[in-house]
């Protein structure tokens, strides 16, 4: 049986996982191995519970095994998930995240933080843990966009309780403020805010910690690039050259800082803007594109009624796309992750 069981394994080694271009074995992706009669029975363990590629493994295990390895005439699979930690987080953070993903934009109006609450939404309805900061500290819309503009986080341990809404944790000044008076800070106090939100929020076990910054590259966005550990940065544009232009500049500066692009959207795509700025875009750049979203009045009531398109009209386009964006945007997170772990750290002085 023990030989039967190698014999599966190494059939299995010669699947490919198709983002990480790598084999499942090797990659300890197959667990709990058993040989019942004709049957290998085995879990894999995905990168991300919004894996898109379970048909793909499905077929391509069934090809290497079944009628490959005598005696074995059907897989029995079953799955799981383990998001990898970016090991930049470790030993920076006293929290427990895996993986921390920036939604930025070069220019506001462009739909960044519909973009990061879907994102959110559709990560945690596939299953992952999954936390959201509303770091546009001065114009917070992420409640709103939630349905929770009235919530009020408690303070429990000295440490405030995240307001939950659609399976994912949130904070934002829009829950500690009077939504009448303009709040005004200056770059210091933006810098700890946003400490804050990382550090005296009880978040729990977290597979990604999505934020939302404010657009442009200001105080927010460099704060968070030069205090936290990102595992990565998507930004938001619209099709038009205006749009570009700036989203051109908010990628460049996370290149600056070292934190990776991991790839641009396109939101509003249509007759009215246009479309495939942002494929044309990326792809002059060497930036993946993760995909569009049309423009589709389904989105702004959406975000008007506090139900993301993602969750309350899935099966419309727009939240289709959504769907779509959040399974490229997570795989593109372990890609990265996973290729960070296996490139030697560089220790800098200075």
């Amino acid at each position: 049986m023990t030989d039967l069981k190698s014999q599966v394994m190494a059939a299995l080694s010669s699947v490919i996982e198709p983002e990480l271009h790598r084999d499942i074995v090797s990659l300890n992706m197959v667990r709990n191995l058993e040989i019942e009669g004709n049957t290998a029975k085995f879990t894999i363990v995905l990168t991300t519970p919004a894996c898109p590629l379970k048909h793909v493994f499905v077929a391509s295990c069934n090809k290497a095994v079944v009628g490959v390895v005598p005696g074995i005439e059907q897989l029995d699979i079953s799955w799981d998930s383990e998001v990898p930690t970016d090991r930049n987080i470790q030993g920076r953070l006293d929290v427990p995240m895996r993986c921390i993903i920036a939604v930025a934009s070069g220019k506001g109006g462009v739909g960044k933080s519909t973009v990061a609450i879907n994102l959110a939404v559709a990560l945690a309805e596939a299953g992952a843990s999954v936390g959201l900061i509303d770091a546009d500290i001065l114009n917070p819309n992420i409640p709103m966009m939630a349905g929770v503009g009235n919530g009020r986080p408690r303070l429990v341990d000295q440490k405030l309780i995240p307001i939950e809404a659609y399976g994912v944790k949130l904070i934002s000044t829009g829950f500690l403020m009077d939504p009448d008076k303009p709040l005004i800070m200056r770059g210091p106090m933006l810098h700890s805010a946003i400490r804050q939100f990382f550090m005296d929020v009880n978040w729990g076990d977290l597979d990604y910690m999505i934020v939302d910054l404010p657009p442009g590259t200001g105080d927010a966005p460099l704060s968070l690039a030069q205090s936290f550990p990102l595992t990565g940065a998507i930004i938001v544009t619209q099709p038009q050259e205006v749009a570009l232009s700036d989203a051109l500049r908010g990628a460049a500066m996370f290149e600056t800082l070292n934190v990776p692009v991991l790839g641009i959207v396109e939101n509003m795509t249509g007759d009215f803007f246009g479309e495939g700025g942002g494929e044309r875009l990326a792809e002059q750049r060497g930036w993946e594109f993760l995909g569009s979203v049309p423009l589709d009045a389904e989105v702004r009531k959406g975000g008007d009624y506090g139900r993301p398109v993602v969750a309350d009209k899935p099966d419309t386009p727009a939240g289709a796309a959504f769907q779509a964006l959040a399974e490229r945007i997570a795989a593109r997170a372990s890609v990265v992750m996973l290729q960070a772990a296996e490139t030697p750290s560089v220790s800098v002085v200075g």
